[in-house]
């Protein structure tokens, strides 16, 4: 099975609203989190600028030795990413799906401030369930 190693929500001025590790060896504090989240962001905002394709929605995916990287921008600037294993497919649709749970337990919660970090439990609970019980059907594994 793939592995998910960490999620990341960004908002559209770069800041970190949500992080959820999910044991990956190399547990970060918050402030490598928040290292993270910034420097993403930063380089995605770059990619959109340096890209010689008009209308570059910025880096989708990243490929390394250990990891992956795949990102979904959605159309207000929010940013999720997650960090995976090498060569795990289907990760657009999870994206997609999280971003779906985002709009319905977040952004219709009347108690929570746009921009601000994510304190929702049924974000949790559904996102928990996504990543781990409809793992099956989103990585055709």
């Amino acid at each position: 099975m793939a592995a998910i190693y960490s999620l990341y929500i960004i908002n559209k001025s770069g800041g970190l609203i949500f992080y959820k590790d999910y044991g990956s060896a190399g547990r970060m504090d918050t402030n490598d989190s928040l290292r993270v989240a910034s420097l993403w962001h930063s380089m995605h905002a770059i990619s959109q600028q340096l890209s010689p394709i008009s209308g570059c929605s910025g880096i989708e995916l990243l490929e390394a030795d250990t990891f992956d990287l795949h990102c979904f921008q959605s159309l207000t600037g929010t940013k999720f990413f997650v960090v995976c294993e090498p060569g795990t497919q289907h990760m657009e649709g999870l994206l997609k799906y999280i971003y779906e749970l985002y709009t319905d337990f977040v952004l219709k919660n009347p108690f929570y401030e746009m921009e601000m970090p994510i304190r929702c439990e049924l974000f949790d609970i559904n996102l928990s369930q996504a990543v781990q019980k409809d793992r099956v059907a989103l990585f055709g594994r």
